[in-house]
């Protein structure tokens, strides 16, 4: 059975027979796996608001917020998945304007810690703009490298990939934010690679990317950022300073053991000995209080919904629709790897944090928001049994 596609501007078949249609192409493992990890992410805002003194619902608290984000959440992905994706090519230019306005108003009258400019308070909730970046990163990349298949294999066609994601890039660092100026390269490399670049070209630029690290290191890291690396290469040496924050993450993991300790019983978060434990450092929490097997077991979500992202990016008879699931892919599975990477101690800390489990409302409202997207290329599609 086909699905017939909406033209933009013009409204698709709403009888009975279509909308059936469009709910069998809709894919309902996708939303299950993101709603599961979702409420994951819940019970650990839960479990920091209690460990933190403060009653479940306390005004302004964790687990509050995280509700008052979570709802929101849901209706952002409702609306992307109602909302024609094809449109995201028609109005490309206008949505990347919008998104080097918003990096810059960040910038301008942001709040931050120590000096930097990283959220905006909009009523009782403060948005991020870097994070909202990177899913309208994937949109723009995703209609520039579409609207050029079969021609990537020329080096001007990745410099203006390149150039594309230059100006907010270098608005994110300027902020600062390492972690996020991270995963726009990554979303860059995987979208790249996944279109069928030439693979000579991205070798290349791997290896300028090598040889530059001397300059970032002197000229763009901030001395906190530096400090992180070192801290990373030789964690012994100020295990009471600068590698606090990964030594008290390994007790936490190492203290979990196969069943871990029980919700709210974490030793290291209930001594608030965890700097963050909401948001980067959430995992550690989690390994303590769920143990190796449910960390697996959240491990095993991430897969499957890694796993329905790219399915519906294979499916996809629109080279937009796999590239934008190519690069919320690239997304998801850096920040993952990345965020467990850096509790665990094999690499350094950036900020970056684990999807839907860490505190932290405009991560969450975004990649609902891109899967929304995900799901809106799926229902346009021909059907796919699963």
């Amino acid at each position: 059975m086909r699905v017939m596609r909406a033209e933009p501007g013009r409204f698709p078949d709403v009888s009975s027979r279509a909308v059936g249609a469009l709910w069998r192409a809709y894919d309902l493992q996708l939303t299950t796996y993101a709603a599961l990890l979702g409420a994951v992410g819940l019970v650990m805002a839960y479990v920091n608001t209690v460990e933190a003194g403060q009653s479940a619902l306390s005004s302004g608290g964790v687990f509050q917020r995280a509700l008052l984000w979570s709802a929101l959440a849901i209706v952002v992905f409702l609306i992307g998945t109602v909302f024609d994706y094809s449109w995201i090519k028609t109005f490309t230019w206008p949505v990347y304007v919008i998104n080097i306005g918003l990096l810059v108003l960040t910038k301008l009258i942001g709040d931050g810690v120590g000096g930097s400019a990283r959220w905006i308070a909009i009523g009782p909730l403060t948005f991020q703009f870097s994070e909202l970046a990177k899913i309208l990163m994937i949109g723009v990349l995703a209609a520039y490298l579409g609207n050029r298949e079969g021609k990537l294999d020329s080096l001007g066609s990745i410099l203006g990939a390149v150039l594309l994601v230059v100006p907010p890039w270098v608005l994110v660092m300027l902020q600062p934010d390492l972690g996020t100026s991270l995963v726009l390269l990554a979303i860059l490399a995987g979208m790249l690679f996944m279109s069928g670049a030439s693979l000579k070209w991205l070798i290349a630029g791997l290896l300028g990317v090598l040889a530059a690290i001397p300059l970032v290191w002197a000229y763009v890291l901030q001395d906190y950022q530096r400090q992180r690396i070192l801290t990373f290469l030789n964690p012994s040496t100020d295990t009471q300073g600068a590698a606090w924050q990964v030594t008290q993450a390994q007790i936490a993991v190492g203290a979990g053991g196969p069943l871990g300790v029980g919700l709210t019983n974490g030793t290291q978060s209930r001594g608030q000995f965890l700097p963050v434990q909401e948001s980067d450092f959430v995992f550690a929490v989690l390994a303590q209080e769920l143990g190796f097997i449910g960390s697996v077991v959240v491990f095993l979500l991430f897969i499957a919904l890694l796993w329905r992202v790219l399915v519906s990016a294979w499916r996809s008879k629109d080279p937009f629709g796999t590239l934008y699931g190519a690069g919320v892919a690239s997304l998801l599975l850096f920040q993952v790897f990345v965020n467990v990477g850096m509790v665990v101690g094999i690499l350094p800390v950036t900020g970056i944090p684990l999807p839907f489990i860490s505190h932290g409302g405009a991560s969450l409202v975004s990649i609902a928001l891109g899967l929304g997207v995900i799901q809106s290329i799926n229902i346009r599609q021909q059907r796919a049994e699963w």
